[in-house]
């Protein structure tokens, strides 16, 4: 099964900062595509966390993420970034990425209604001081 891939989790003292990375698969560059980064922490649902459409730039974020995560695509090398900041103890879990579409599932964290596959095997991040 083909799997997006995930990089750059790690541990970090509250308030610092992180960058994720995400080599979508499945990614076909059409209009309709995004790519979305989830978490999900030891006994909680996953969640969205952001979400792009790389073909128009249109870029969704939870409540509780805004202001301190950007999520962004470098084209180039085929790459999508979350970066983090001003983390908090709450940030703490399992990241991963997804290649979606448009589509019938409405993730009302993020807004947008998408059908997401191709999931990553996530990376850890862990705010703790």
């Amino acid at each position: 099964q083909v799997q997006s891939v995930e990089s750059g989790g790690g541990t970090v003292q509250p308030g610092g900062s992180l960058r994720l990375s995400c080599v979508p698969a499945g990614y076909t560059h059409a209009s309709t595509d995004c790519i979305g980064w989830f978490r999900q922490a030891p006994g909680k649902e996953r969640e969205g966390v952001a979400a792009i459409y790389p073909g128009g730039g249109s870029t969704y974020y939870t409540d509780s993420v805004k202001g301190r995560f950007t999520i962004s695509q470098d084209n180039a090398k085929n790459t999508v970034y979350l970066e983090m900041k001003s983390l908090k103890p709450e940030d703490t879990a399992m990241y991963y990425c997804a290649t979606g579409t448009v589509g019938g599932r409405h993730y009302r964290e993020l807004g947008l209604f998408a059908d997401f596959g191709y999931w990553g095997q996530g990376t850890q991040v862990t705010v703790a001081s």
